[in-house]
């Protein structure tokens, strides 16, 4: 029997991978893709060693709530795993329908499409309205998602200076009014912490007659009255043309959704390749995203905890002088400039069993590589009291 894994790889493409410096240097480092052997609230084990998460979306700290867990389970024995495909070829599901109609209700919009993904929501927020002869106006700091919806859109694209609405309208008033235009926005940038200069940007596009797209991933259950988000929080949700957001963070699920008006989300259902083609969402997945948001408005104490917990972080952070981009939300960068400085305050982090994330250049601006790290409504004042000896200790290192 021959072994195909023996046989020598010739192509251009295996000569690419067996020499790739990126993919070299994170094994070697070892910084990315860990595996954990046990997770209970905002502890994580691996290797027999215990870690508080200090890097989650888990905002509101619901991960292990007992009333989304039932409904998880509910859902799983009256439907079972999956509805096994697209919803335009295999139809929905009631609890899609209820979901949307709730989530539509809650963030204030007319209608809503959930996805398997926030990845797919986010880029069909893009794809689902945009084509070949519009433009796009970006914050250059926009997430992958929303660069991957405008790169399949086709539509031109004209990058602003992040949350620059000045930069904005010098872009605008160079270009033909008869173009359709939408300007593309995160109501909380989840790298920075920063939150829209919604009022602003916001004034200015509808000035120019541009459509608005905002990505709420990171302010959906953080920002806004219970939590409906960064457009709420300005009063500007019907200002907004789209909102998109995820289930990941505040929702502690999976999968995502697009609001908008019932006529816009049925245009989108006939355009965006995302949404025609990606299977639905599961039973189990909608249970729970749809307890999590009721959980959200009944149970306000949870956002409650998480801005007491931010704001004790924050003051220790700024005692350290520790450079926080002047981030505003839970997702807070302690900026470090170097590669280097990145790596060994991290491994000092994972020596006191705090566990975080790195981002470095090409992932953030030149001299802008970070620790990113995020505040949970779930961590303790005793995770609190580790996290903090954790990022003195860290901070001798560099």
């Amino acid at each position: 029997m021959s072994l195909s894994f023996l046989k020598k790889k010739n192509s251009p493409i295996w000569e690419r991978i067996k020499h790739d410096d990126i993919t070299r240097l994170r094994l070697k480092y070892d910084t990315y893709y860990h595996i954990f052997d046990h997770q209970e609230g905002t502890h994580v084990t691996k290797d027999g060693k215990e870690y508080v998460m200090l890097s989650s979306n888990d905002y509101l700290g619901l991960t292990h709530h007992p009333k989304i867990k039932e409904a998880g389970i509910e859902a799983l024995k009256r439907w079972g795993s999956s509805t096994t495909g697209a919803r335009l070829a295999n139809g929905g599901r009631t609890f899609h329908r209820e979901l949307e109609e709730e989530l539509a209700d809650f963030v204030g919009k007319e209608s809503c499409h959930v996805f398997s993904a926030g990845y797919l929501a986010c880029a069909s927020s893009v794809t689902g309205f945009l084509g070949r002869k519009d433009l796009v106006l970006a914050d250059k700091n926009l997430h992958s998602s929303l660069w991957s919806g405008i790169k399949l859109s086709g539509a031109h694209c004209e990058r602003f200076a992040h949350n620059h609405p000045e930069h904005l309208r010098e872009i605008l008033e160079a270009e033909d009014p008869e173009t359709g235009k939408a300007v593309v926005l995160e109501g909380i940038y989840s790298m920075e912490g920063h939150i829209a200069r919604l009022p602003e940007l916001n004034a200015i596009a509808k000035e120019f007659d541009c459509f608005t797209i905002l990505d709420d991933a990171h302010g959906f259950g953080v920002l806004g009255r219970e939590g409906r988000g960064t457009a709420d929080h300005f009063d500007l949700t019907d200002q907004m043309d789209v909102i998109s957001g995820s289930f990941s963070k505040s929702l502690s699920g999976i999968g995502g959704f697009v609001t908008s008006s019932k006529e816009a989300i049925e245009y989108m259902r006939s355009h965006s390749k995302q949404t025609i083609f990606s299977a639905a969402l599961t039973p189990v997945a909608c249970a729970c995203a749809r307890a999590a948001l009721q959980v959200m408005q009944d149970e306000p104490e949870h956002r409650e905890r998480l801005f007491k917990n931010l704001s004790r972080y924050l003051s220790l952070l700024k005692e350290l002088n520790l450079d926080t981009w002047e981030s505003e939300a839970p997702a807070v960068p302690i900026v470090l400039g170097e590669k280097e400085k990145v790596y060994y305050f991290w491994k000092a982090l994972l020596e006191k069993g705090i566990y975080s994330i790195i981002s470095i250049a090409p992932g953030v601006p030149p001299g802008k590589d970070l620790i990113r790290t995020a505040i949970s409504g779930a961590h303790t004042d005793e995770d609190l009291d580790r996290i903090e000896e954790g990022i003195r200790y860290a901070a001798t290192k560099i």
